[in-house]
């Protein structure tokens, strides 16, 4: 049967415990039953700083300078971090917490004038306060590790405008035009026998004259069209960082040499 932990981590802002709930989420970490306390949370009309309060909600192991810290910090707008995991997974979830910016429960205790006993410092503790294991006599050196975590927001990288609007170019044909116009002609006649058909009555002839003019018309027609919509693309890209990670050296020391120095 798996064996059960409550790990608690302090932080000072009530975003850095959900910016540490979601690092929890994205590692893999079934955060079910993880739960993220402020004073919005647990409510005004109780004692925050009372022993009794976090021992219900995190078990028999808190102590008093643990409950003074936690109340203190939600007094000044803090938020604590609960997990309740197998104890299997208790060492990975507090290696990711260690790089969060945790409180230090013990050096805050010691500003705010908390006692701390002894035998507390000797705890297994998580990046804020001990876990439900209990007392352990091993001193524990823990080395964290930093995960890169690469997510995908929208950004708008430019606008396409496409607007319809008339300019004007000028334009010339050549044309044909005819023209009719009168044409009189006077040829002096000397034969005697026109004589016979002389005509004293006054008569009149009419020629119209006739000209082209060029005649301007336009007419319309769709030339082209213009599609406006949006189309995607995916592509690939590379994103590279830092991570920072802890390292232990271990050095053996000569008894002579560290009594002689």
């Amino acid at each position: 049967m798996a064996q059960w932990e409550k790990v608690v981590s302090v932080y000072d802002t009530t975003d850095k415990a959900k910016e540490a709930l979601n690092v929890l989420r994205n590692s893999g970490v079934d955060t079910s039953e993880t739960s993220i306390l402020d004073r919005k949370a647990l409510g005004t009309g109780i004692d925050h700083q009372h022993v009794g309060l976090w021992r219900r909600l995190f078990g028999e192991n808190v102590w008093e300078h643990e409950a003074s810290v936690y109340g203190d910090t939600l007094r000044k707008g803090g938020a604590i971090l609960a997990v309740r995991t197998p104890k299997e997974q208790v060492a990975k979830i507090m290696s990711i917490l260690d790089v969060h910016d945790p409180v230090d429960v013990h050096e805050h205790a010691a500003k705010i004038g908390a006692d701390v006993p002894v035998q507390a410092k000797a705890l297994v503790t998580t990046p804020a306060a001990a876990s439900s294991t209990g007392a352990r006599k091993d001193e524990v050196l823990r080395l964290a590790e930093e995960q890169m975590n690469v997510g995908k927001r929208m950004f708008e990288t430019g606008t396409t405008r496409v607007r319809r609007f008339v300019t004007e170019r000028p334009v010339e044909a050549q044309v044909n035009l005819h023209e009719e116009h009168a044409k009189v002609v006077r040829r002096a006649i000397s034969d005697p026998n026109y004589i016979a058909d002389i005509d004293w009555s006054d008569k009149e002839y009419t020629v119209t004259e006739t000209a082209e003019r060029p005649v301007v018309s336009k007419s319309a027609r769709v030339v082209e069209e213009i599609a406006v919509g949006r189309e995607g693309s995916d592509r690939t890209e590379t994103v590279r960082d830092t991570v920072r990670r802890q390292q232990a050296e271990i050095e053996r020391l000569d008894p002579q040499k560290k009594k002689s120095a």
